[in-house]
């Protein structure tokens, strides 16, 4: 029996397979990412979007997206795909996506009726290194009122924990462009968190 190699998406794929994949081998490239992915997707969606229901929806979205497109792909893609920037590409797209389809309707509903938004999960990501379920609640509210470009450098640097020439290829953007944002966000968050947030090679400006 031939042996099999593990590829950088995660399931078992043929050696040295080649041509376009089978349903089959893209149904287990799909879950292999949905099973190691989806905590950390949802976590960078509630932080996005900043409440439960949005963030589940995004998850969701970024998923189905991610395997319309995973369909089109051969096993030379498959086998070099890096899931946890990609996905965060996915998800981040979309979630600018419907912030440009919300600011085109008109509003239904008043901002006192919807009330602040709802806390990111404090188990994960910048939030989790202020004390104390207030200053979390504070950081994660902070976090919301951060410029777009800001929100989602630090996002993917501390809830997903990209490095920083992944984060630059997700926004579009040079590295040094990356740092700044993410130093940016930082100022605004430490008057929380502290000195401890976001102590780290990204926030120094070195490179990972």
């Amino acid at each position: 029996m031939p042996t099999e190699v593990r590829s950088t998406a995660g399931p078992l794929l043929p050696p040295k397979a080649i041509g376009p994949a089978p349903i089959a081998d893209i149904d287990a490239v799909f879950m292999s990412m949905f099973d190691g992915q989806r905590d950390r997707l949802y976590s960078s969606a509630l932080r996005l979007t900043g409440r439960q229901a949005d963030a589940e929806d995004l998850t969701a979205e970024t998923f189905l997206r991610a395997y319309r497109s995973l369909c089109s792909f051969d096993y030379e893609r498959l086998d070099t795909l890096q899931p946890r920037a990609w996905l965060s590409a996915i998800l981040v797209n979309e979630w600018r996506n419907q912030r440009r389809t919300a600011s085109r309707r008109p509003a239904t509903v008043s901002s006192a009726a919807v009330g602040a938004p709802e806390p990111a999960d404090p188990d994960a990501g910048v939030e989790e290194r202020a004390e104390g379920s207030d200053d979390r609640r504070e950081l994660a509210g902070m976090l919301l009122e951060l410029p777009e470009r800001q929100r989602v450098a630090v996002v993917l640097r501390y809830v997903v924990d990209l490095p920083i020439a992944q984060i630059a290829e997700v926004m579009g953007c040079p590295s040094g462009t990356v740092k700044s944002h993410i130093s940016r966000g930082l100022d605004r968050l430490r008057p929380i968190g502290g000195p401890a947030v976001g102590r780290g090679p990204a926030a120094e400006g070195g490179p990972r």
